[in-house]
C-alpha cells in the first residue's frame, strides 16, 4: 500500500502560488498517493467558543482531522496575510484544534512558503516553525521561495539551485516516511 501525503496551500486563493508549489513538491515523491486539498472546500463560519457550544466541531474540521489522521505526511505552503497566516487557514487550524489529541498527531511534515516579494512568506514560515511542534508537527524540514514568478513556470522550478535545495529537502521527508 502507498503512503499518503496530504498536501495543500494555506491560502483561500483560486490561482494560489502556494497551492501550486505545496503540489509541485508533493508530487516530486516516490511511490506516493498525494491527497491534495483545497482549502476552500473547507469553508466555515469564523470560530468562536460560542459556536461550539452551540452546533460542536464544525463538520468540514472533523473531515480534516480525520485527513490528517490517515496522511503518512503533511505538506504545507503558506500565503502570507500581513506578515501571519491567512485567515482561511487560520480558522480551519483554530477549529480542528478542538478535536482531541495534537493537530497535527507527530505526522512528518515538509513546510514551505513563497511570494512574489523579496521575502517569500519567511515571517509566516517562521510562526509555523515556531508553533507547530507544540500542535504535535514532526517538522522534517522547511524552504521559503522568494520572488516565486522568477523561479517557478509551468508547474516546475526554474532555478536550478532552487530545484536542488528543495529536492533535498523532499528527499529527507522521503526517508522518513519509508523509515
Amino acid at each position: 500500500m502507498k503512503d499518503s501525503i496530504l498536501t495543500f496551500g494555506a491560502s483561500s486563493s483560486g490561482n494560489s502560488i502556494n497551492a501550486q508549489l505545496a503540489k509541485y513538491a508533493a508530487n516530486e515523491l516516490d511511490d506516493v498517493n498525494v491527497n491534495f486539498i483545497d482549502l476552500n472546500d473547507f469553508d466555515m463560519p469564523i470560530y468562536s467558543i460560542d459556536r461550539e457550544n452551540d452546533s460542536g466541531i464544525h463538520p468540514h474540521a472533523v473531515e480534516f482531522k480525520k485527513m490528517i489522521r490517515e496522511s503518512n505526511a503533511i505538506i504545507i505552503s503558506f500565503a502570507e496575510h500581513n506578515w501571519s497566516y491567512t485567515a482561511a487557514f487560520k480558522n480551519l487550524m483554530d477549529w480542528t484544534s478542538r478535536i482531541e489529541g495534537k493537530l497535527w498527531e507527530s505526522k512528518p511534515m515538509l513546510l514551505l512558503s513563497a511570494s512574489p516579494g523579496g521575502r517569500g512568506g519567511a515571517t509566516v514560515l517562521q510562526s509555523a516553525l515556531t508553533y507547530f511542534p507544540y500542535m504535535g508537527a514532526h517538522i522534517v524540514d522547511s524552504l521559503s521561495i522568494s520572488r516565486f514568478y522568477q523561479n517557478f513556470s509551468e508547474g516546475g522550478m526554474t532555478n536550478s539551485e532552487l530545484k536542488a535545495l528543495l529536492k533535498s529537502k523532499i528527499e529527507k521527508l522521503q526517508k522518513i516516511i519509508k523509515s
